[in-house]
């Protein structure tokens, strides 16, 4: 895996903050922290003037051997947290893990891995503004990105009872690519993970937030669950998922059934504690994959209902086909077991 479970890390970081406390900001500046979000969200007030600087940062190890395509998820991973908040992704400082080689290999790969990364973040009108590289025994590649907004973002507390989950991106990548790396996947399974994980979130985000979403995130590393927890927690509501409504990517199940999974998804799955149903659905040969960590997933927004069903029809021909209503928000909840999917 190329990150560490969510618990480890938020126990680690209450310790560091217990005895080193944060550093205050300017005065004009006021930085949105402690909620969990996908990007911090730095306010400035300046001659009158309010806007947002929305910051992320990412990286992780080369999971497929071709560099080009590697840049171009690489980017859009890092890029869908500040679109994930609704806001523009601006610049980006790249770092750059380069493996032990030749000069000229080493240089082949920069060009591959820059020209890839570089195609992603033009698309979305961001600028490639400086980086940082080293020399490792694997591949890797990350970005910080800064995006800006002059209106309110979209956070994981604002979701409210009524509310249509829908998701943008079928799941099932950390699967998929755990057995590709055991020559299990099949060719046409992996080309359809790699051809959705090169999309951006760009646009889904704008159709969302014009359909009236407020609270959102993307699906990444901790899994459909540990971030639809995140936005339970931080919004103290219940929600239900319809498993047969949640999009898989081909192939996903298979890799379930074959034993195969991330090795992430031990430490994912610990948080089968906020699910209310396990006993009725943990059978079920889909339900695994709700913990899968994701590279590059889609976003997972609370939208009115009124609108979903556009919303959804709207999503779909601007690309993202296998958009997808997965559930709904259900009422005020502050019980561990705040997720209840069921599977009929």
């Amino acid at each position: 895996g190329a990150k560490v479970g969510a618990s480890t890390l938020a126990q680690a970081m209450r310790r560091v903050e217990s005895f080193i406390p944060r550093q205050p900001l300017n005065k004009k500046a006021e930085v949105m922290l402690g909620a969990g979000d996908d990007a911090a969200v730095v306010d400035f007030l300046d001659a009158g003037r309010r806007f947002s600087t929305v910051q992320t940062i990412d990286f992780f190890r080369s999971f497929i051997d071709d560099p080009f395509l590697f840049g171009q998820v690489a980017a859009f991973h890092a890029l869908s947290d500040v679109e994930a908040m609704g806001a523009e992704p601006s610049t980006a400082l790249a770092l750059v893990q380069i493996p032990y080689a030749l000069e000229e290999k080493q240089e082949d790969d920069l060009v591959q891995l820059m020209a890839g990364a570089s195609v992603a973040l033009k698309s979305v009108g961001c600028a490639l503004v400086g980086g940082h590289t080293c020399e490792a025994k694997e591949l890797g590649l990350g970005f910080s990105v800064c995006g800006t907004s002059e209106s309110s973002v979209m956070k994981k507390s604002l979701m409210k009872p009524g509310d249509a989950l829908i998701l943008t991106k079928p799941l099932g990548t950390g699967a998929l690519f755990a057995g590709d790396m055991r020559a299990k996947a099949r060719g046409p399974w992996i080309q359809q993970a790699v051809r959705s994980m090169a999309t951006s979130n760009g646009k889904a985000a704008k159709i969302l937030h014009s359909k009236g979403s407020v609270a959102c995130t993307d699906v990444t590393g901790f899994g459909l669950i540990g971030h639809l927890f995140e936005m339970c927690s931080q919004s103290e509501m219940q929600v239900q998922i319809q498993l047969q409504k949640v999009p898989f990517y081909q192939g996903a199940i298979d890799c379930v059934e074959m034993g195969i999974e991330s090795s992430l998804q031990v430490s994912n799955v610990r948080l089968r504690r906020a699910v209310k149903s396990q006993e009725q659905v943990r059978s079920h040969p889909a339900y695994p994959l709700l913990f899968d960590p994701q590279t590059a997933g889609g976003l997972l927004a609370a939208v009115p209902k009124d609108y979903a069903e556009q919303c959804v029809a709207e999503l779909r021909a601007s690309g993202a086909s296998f958009a997808a209503i997965i559930g709904s928000v259900l009422e005020k909840a502050s019980a561990p077991e705040v997720i209840n999917v069921v599977s009929a």
